[in-house]
């Protein structure tokens, strides 16, 4: 497993770490001994970061994950777990956004996860206006004074907000969404970043299954499926969703991906190995229902360097096909 410093927090982390919002809900059903058996063969895999978040089943990720650490009590040390907090306000405004608030979630995902001190909290793509209040801020330094958290960080939904996220010295990470469909954050915001000593976590990597090939436009998804019930951003922003890019787009996408991406090698593989050609980024997160998805992602890290001429093909096929529907939303 390809390694990499994790920023100003000084960690070395697995280049492929583990994406834990299927294990928690939203993506069809997830039985917790399919995902205890996921989480197991990634670690296995020499997977070292673990991403969740306490909205992902009402806890029920963080849950599974601390059952993980009580199962395998020699990863503790070594294994990172980042959880977010923030969704839970209901209205999600940049209002209710105090540190109180903030920290009775925190509390909340101390007990879920049962660790007296998280490794790092991320707001939890938070609205805009809330990267404006630096009390809120200086109220996660005073979080990480008493000992509850170890670092902080944010995910964002648009480069702008990460922007204006590294600017307080005390964000260790960003989280953004990052991958061959969605490739603003390469332009600038990973530069600023980098100089920043900020890490940089790329999430939704395979655009919500769409650049693991397998999607049809005959693919049904299950009622609980967010790809079914969320599809046009009826209850979170639609960049979450096959990365804001209209569903027929990104298939004819994936079809002219094929004859670029290394022949043989599973297009999800490819994806994730595309991610880690840019040298800011982290850690890519992927998801996985079962072990044999976990095995597969953590593989992605072991495979040769892209060509320049493959690297300036997906660019291409992303100018002239992708981003006139996503590059200047977020």
């Amino acid at each position: 497993m390809q390694t990499r410093r994790f920023g100003k927090t000084g960690w070395t982390v697995s280049a492929i770490g583990f994406g834990a919002w299927q294990i928690g809900g939203s993506w069809g059903d997830v039985g917790e001994t399919d995902a205890l058996a996921a989480l197991n063969a990634a670690i296995d895999a020499g997977v070292t970061l673990i991403d969740t978040a306490d909205v992902y089943g009402d806890g029920r990720s963080e849950k599974i994950i601390a059952r993980l650490r009580r199962e395998r009590p020699e990863i503790k040390d070594r294994v990172k777990v980042l959880t977010k907090a923030g969704r839970r306000l209901n209205p999600h405004v940049a209002e209710a956004y105090t540190i109180e608030a903030l920290e009775a979630f925190i509390d909340r995902s101390r007990a879920n996860l049962e660790m007296e001190t998280l490794d790092l909290v991320q707001l939890h793509c938070p609205p805009p206006e809330v990267y404006y209040i630096p009390a809120l801020f200086e109220g996660l330094d005073g979080l990480v004074r008493a000992g509850k958290i170890r670092h902080y960080g944010v995910s964002v939904q648009k480069v702008e907000e990460g922007i204006k996220a590294i600017g307080y010295p005390g964000v260790a990470s960003v989280q953004i969404i990052f991958n061959i469909l969605r490739q603003r954050p390469a332009e600038l915001f990973f530069g600023l970043a980098k100089a920043a000593d900020v890490a940089i976590l790329a999430r939704v990597p395979l655009a919500s299954g769409l650049l693991t090939g397998k999607i049809t436009r005959d693919t049904s998804f299950s009622a609980d499926d967010h790809r079914q019930f969320k599809r046009h951003g009826e209850a979170f922003d639609v960049g979450e969703t096959f990365s804001g890019v209209p569903f027929e787009v990104g298939l004819q996408a994936v079809e002219e991906l094929r004859r670029i991406l290394p022949q043989g090698v599973p297009m999800a593989q490819a994806a994730l190995r595309w991610i880690l050609m840019h040298d800011p980024v982290s850690a890519a997160i992927p998801g996985a229902r079962n072990p044999e998805q976990s095995r597969g992602n953590a593989a992605a890290a072991d495979l040769p360097a892209f060509s320049p001429a493959q690297m300036e093909a997906i660019r291409d096929l992303y100018d002239r096909l992708i981003a006139p529907h996503v590059h200047h939303r977020w």
